[in-house]
C-alpha cells in the first residue's frame, strides 16, 4: 500500500481524527471510505465499469460510442 504525506488545517485534521475515532477507524480508512463515495477509482476499475455497463445495456462498441459522442456534442452545445 502507497503513503501520502498531505497538509491540513489544524482544525481539520482534529476534526478527521474524532470522527475515526467515533467511527473505530483510522484516518487512512476514512479517507479511502470518501475517495470511494465521490467515485475515485483506479483506471482498472474504471475501465472494468465500463465494460459491465456496456454489457449490461446490450450495445454494440459502435453503437456506444456513437451515444457517447452524440452525449458529449450535446453537453457542448446544448440547444
Amino acid at each position: 500500500m502507497s503513503r501520502l504525506t498531505i497538509t491540513l488545517a489544524e482544525s481539520r485534521y482534529r476534526a478527521l481524527k474524532e470522527a475515526a475515532v467515533q467511527r473505530n477507524k483510522t484516518i487512512g480508512q476514512l479517507i479511502d471510505e470518501s475517495l470511494d463515495f465521490f467515485g475515485i477509482k483506479s483506471r482498472e476499475q474504471a475501465l472494468d465499469l465500463v465494460r459491465r455497463a456496456r454489457s449490461d445495456s446490450g450495445l454494440t462498441e459502435e453503437q456506444a460510442l456513437t451515444l457517447a459522442l452524440k452525449e458529449v456534442t450535446a453537453v457542448r452545445h446544448p440547444s
